[in-house]
């Protein structure tokens, strides 16, 4: 094992690579931008699971899904349902992502299977210019 392992390219520099080599196959492609490592017995083997994750991270597709979770192990979905005791639930997630503070307060307007918020004191936010 005296050849050492090369820096796997990341961001611009791998999204170039990636283009300049488009004709060769992917195997090639990861090893030649890096992403390969040394067996015990010294054999290559091409890392194609961290390649794929790096390019995605270069075009701005984040896979961490830690940075997605709310801090309690769950992740954000933009679905919700309807409790037994009849309410509906809008997790702090999504007012953290609004910017809302506790007392704020909202108009409900009921609609045919929808229902509308609006902020109390936003401005630019009729229902009547939306239907």
């Amino acid at each position: 094992m005296s050849a050492e392992t090369p820096t796997p390219l990341v961001g611009k520099p791998l999204l170039q690579k990636v283009k300049e080599l488009s004709d060769i196959p992917r195997r090639q492609r990861a090893k030649a931008c890096g992403y390969y490592s040394l067996g015990k017995n010294g054999k290559e083997r091409v890392n194609l699971t961290e390649f794929y994750d790096a390019v995605l991270a270069a075009k701005g597709v984040p896979l961490d899904p830690e940075r997605t979770k709310d801090g309690r192990g769950r992740e954000a979905t933009f679905r919700v349902s309807v409790h037994r005791n009849g309410q509906i639930v809008i997790g702090s997630s999504y007012t953290q992502k609004m910017g809302l503070l506790p007392g704020d307060e909202f108009e409900i307007k009921l609609g045919y299977k929808h229902i509308h918020l609006r902020q109390v004191g936003e401005e630019g936010n009729d229902f009547d210019d939306e239907e």
